[in-house]
């Protein structure tokens, strides 16, 4: 069984105390009214409910009417009489509302009615009568609107920290999202540079004892391949923390960067063909480099898998998409350094999987049927493109790349 809870704070002290004042300023100003101890006794009395009008309203209200009866079997100042229980009344309807203001009013109504018949001298349909009755449904009215402006505040705070709260969690994604983006593009220079760089090396050191200008060569190579993988990772980042003021924004890789990637591969012995639409040369930042870094880990991957081959890259461009395909004949036979073979983990295909998702776009890669790998990839040119997730690859049972 839960207690009561009686709280009695410093605005109800000073109404109970204005209360008690105010009814005994009236009495030499109404000649109805006459000073005495027990007209005293009442006035405290009828004032004290008013104590518990925050904590405990509705109890307050009844002791309000008890300390009017008890206060009208005297000779009481009749226009400040009503005070204390116009105040709990009041307390009713801010504190819950419209319902129980009504049930208030229903309650009340009768009460005064039957209180003013045995002790006013007004009769039923005297003015003087309306306006007692009135004493009713204004405080209770004035109670109900100060409830719903309360109620509309603290659901407007609601929404606004809500709203805050919403905002906090789509920086954090948003923050997310571009540590995972930066992520797989780390993963992709990495990868690249190291695959070029094994697969140099491995010439490098094969050629050696044969031919010292080549195996030097090979090493100029890896000596540039691993300077631009650096040069791409400072870049990179370099987005994980605030640039300075007035420091260029970092490059980023694009289509047109696909010469350099051929000229690398080139070196590494993998024989590419470059067939890009005209049309796909100005694209949207997003797509542009969402399309050059599939090309990139499929190339590399083309590399680790495949070795020294050759292969053909197709981007063309359509009314609202770009189509990226990048197929590759397969490794060739002969004394060159065997391809990496089983060190494909698939974070790449995944990783090419995510960048398109993020776009909207598609992905398909896995074995020719005469033999090979073939990527194709399809990028949404529109901005409002909604992400969809992760598409899964096909080749199911294929060496993972």
């Amino acid at each position: 069984m839960s207690r009561l809870s009686v709280r009695v704070r410093p605005m109800d002290v000073a109404l109970t105390l204005a209360c008690v004042v105010l009814m005994h300023v009236e009495i030499p100003l109404n000649a109805k009214a006459e000073a005495g101890l027990y007209t005293s006794f009442g006035i405290v009395v009828a004032s004290l409910p008013v104590l518990l009008r925050s904590s405990a309203p509705v109890l307050a209200y009844l002791l309000g009417f008890a300390g009017l009866f008890v206060l009208m079997t005297g000779d009481p100042p009749y226009n400040t009489m009503p005070a204390p229980v116009v105040l709990c009344a009041y307390a009713i309807a801010e504190r819950h509302g419209l319902r129980a203001a009504l049930v208030t009013g229903a309650l009340s109504l009768p009460a005064v009615v039957a209180i003013l018949q045995v002790f006013s001298p007004h009769g039923l349909f005297d003015w003087g009568t309306a306006q007692n009755l009135a004493l009713v449904p204004l405080p209770l009215a004035l109670g109900v609107a100060v409830h719903d402006r309360r109620c509309y505040t603290a659901v407007l705070i609601e929404r606004a920290e809500a709203a805050e709260r919403t905002r906090e969690e789509e920086a954090q994604h948003r923050v997310a999202e571009e540590r995972l983006r930066i992520a797989r593009d780390v993963h992709d220079v990495v990868a690249h540079a190291m695959v070029t760089i094994n697969v140099h090396a491995g010439v490098g050191a094969h050629l050696l004892e044969r031919d010292p200008d080549q195996a030097h060569e090979r090493l100029r190579t890896i000596k540039n391949v691993s300077g631009d993988a650096l040069t791409d990772l400072r870049a990179m980042l370099g987005l994980l923390r605030e640039a300075a003021p007035g420091e260029p924004a970092p490059p980023v890789q694009r289509l047109a960067d696909l010469g350099d990637l051929r000229e690398n591969l080139l070196a590494a012995g993998v024989d590419l063909t470059l067939d890009v639409d005209p049309a796909a040369r100005a694209l949207p930042a997003s797509v542009d480099a969402t399309c050059f870094r599939v090309v990139q880990e499929a190339l590399t991957n083309t590399l680790k898998h495949a070795g020294p081959t050759s292969a053909r890259v197709r981007v063309a461009r359509g009314d609202d998409r770009v189509v990226v395909e990048v197929l590759d004949d397969g490794g060739e036979s002969g004394s060159a350094p065997a391809p990496l073979a089983g060190t494909g983990a698939g974070h790449g295909l995944r990783g090419m999987g995510e960048r398109l998702a993020a776009l909207g776009g598609t992905l398909e890669a896995g074995p020719r049927p005469e033999g090979g790998w073939r990527v194709w990839a399809s990028v949404p040119l529109g901005a409002g493109a909604s992400p969809r997730p992760a598409p899964t690859t096909s080749g199911v049972g294929t060496p993972a790349r």
